[in-house]
């Protein structure tokens, strides 16, 4: 019994570099106005299937948000491992700072991004839907994030299995914060 709980909490310390800070059902359902509060002041995103289902452009819901979040006093950035085309055509419409070709989860782009916006680590958050490349980019740059439910089920391939594993991690994510 001993050496089952030892290994738990072995898979649980290992997995822990990718436990998101929080959960949110959507990047739409955050406490903006709270999290203002509290003095954050710079916004990190990513763009697909966080915000729009994959390759969809900026929709009114999105357009809205932002318009929301810049009357707060919020500064924005998408940080996206798409190519310039993709986050510049809907970033459009929403007219924020951003990254492309990120290479999330590698913490350069993530320091770039609060660099332009102004921020540090402590005023800033980053919200996204994946835990392999958002959450854990954001926690190696030791910027706190919540990890939102991805908007739409279809994805390309290498995110399906992705997902697959990321199943495992929140598992046990869920198991260490008494989450059913």
């Amino acid at each position: 019994m001993e050496a089952s709980l030892c290994k738990s909490k072995g898979v649980i310390k290992l997995f822990n570099r990718f436990f998101p800070d929080e959960c949110a059902d959507s990047a739409y359902k955050i406490d903006y106005e709270g999290l203002y509060t509290q003095g954050y002041r710079g916004l990190l995103f990513d763009i697909d299937n966080t915000l729009v289902p994959h390759g969809a452009p900026a929709d009114q819901k999105a357009v809205a948000l932002f318009k929301r979040l810049k009357e707060i006093g919020f500064r924005c950035c998408f940080i996206s491992n798409n190519q310039k085309e993709r986050v510049a055509s809907f970033n459009q419409p929403i007219q924020v700072s951003f990254i492309e070709n990120a290479h999330k989860p590698s913490v350069k782009n993530y320091r770039k991004a609060m660099e332009r916006l102004g921020t540090s680590q402590d005023t800033t958050i980053f919200i996204g839907d994946q835990l392999f490349t958002d959450i854990y980019g954001a926690k190696k740059a030791g910027i706190r994030n919540i990890l939102v439910k991805p908007i739409h089920p279809k994805e390309e391939i290498q995110i399906v299995l992705k997902r697959y594993l990321e199943k495992i991690v929140l598992h046990f994510y869920y198991k260490e914060e008494g989450i059913s």
